[in-house]
């Protein structure tokens, strides 16, 4: 399986997947390129160091249709079959998402259904929960919406902010992200309406 991944920032999750493939966490697969909206995004650089393949296609004032046939123009050069956003903070077009209809994979911060969108980990705090986590999902076309692989759990501590928070989450993105994705590799999972199931 070619996996393709889509970054913004610093593509932390994009390396724990990177270096799953390369441990054999992750087999069969292999990741084919990683493709940025910014240009000086810092994941481009671990991405280029682990000789990964690295595009830059930033919007430069162009529609996000036009800016996403760009990047779908890069994915299928690359012969993607697997696109997993990894902190890639654009939405995506309605085209996009037609192209690689459940083959599109994201990491949310967050226990999905449950606060949808951006400051997940403040919002989670202001509504005083007990638990929070992290959801990976199919993408569709609605925010944050899309059929859920896998969850994990983090317990959130009364002194929690924020930033602990969400870095204590994040270490559970990491290993949701690499099982979800080595799962989906394997062929064990199948997609019945908003419920997926592992075979």
């Amino acid at each position: 399986m070619k996996i393709g991944i889509l970054i913004s920032g610093r593509g932390s999750n994009m390396t724990a997947l990177a270096d799953a493939v390369v441990a054999g966490h992750i087999p069969g697969a292999e990741i084919v390129v990683v493709i940025s909206d910014h240009e000086e995004a810092a994941g481009l650089a671990r991405a280029a160091e682990r000789g990964i393949m690295t595009l830059a296609i930033e919007r430069r004032g162009r529609t996000r249709f036009e800016h996403d046939g760009e990047i779908l123009s890069a994915l299928r050069l690359h012969g993607v079959d697997l696109v997993c956003l990894a902190g890639y903070m654009r939405l995506l077009s309605t085209e996009f998402i037609e192209a690689y209809r459940n083959r599109i994979l994201n990491i949310h911060p967050s226990l999905l259904p449950a606060f949808r969108g951006l400051d997940v980990q403040q919002q989670a705090i202001d509504h005083g929960v007990k638990i929070s986590g992290c959801t990976v999902h199919f993408v569709n076309a609605d925010l944050d919406a899309g059929p859920i692989i896998l969850q994990r759990a983090v317990e959130v501590r009364d002194d929690d902010g924020a930033e602990t928070l969400a870095a204590r989450i994040l270490e559970q993105e990491h290993r949701a992200y690499v099982e979800a994705v080595g799962r989906i590799a394997s062929g064990r999972i199948t997609i019945t309406g908003r419920r997926t199931f592992f075979t």
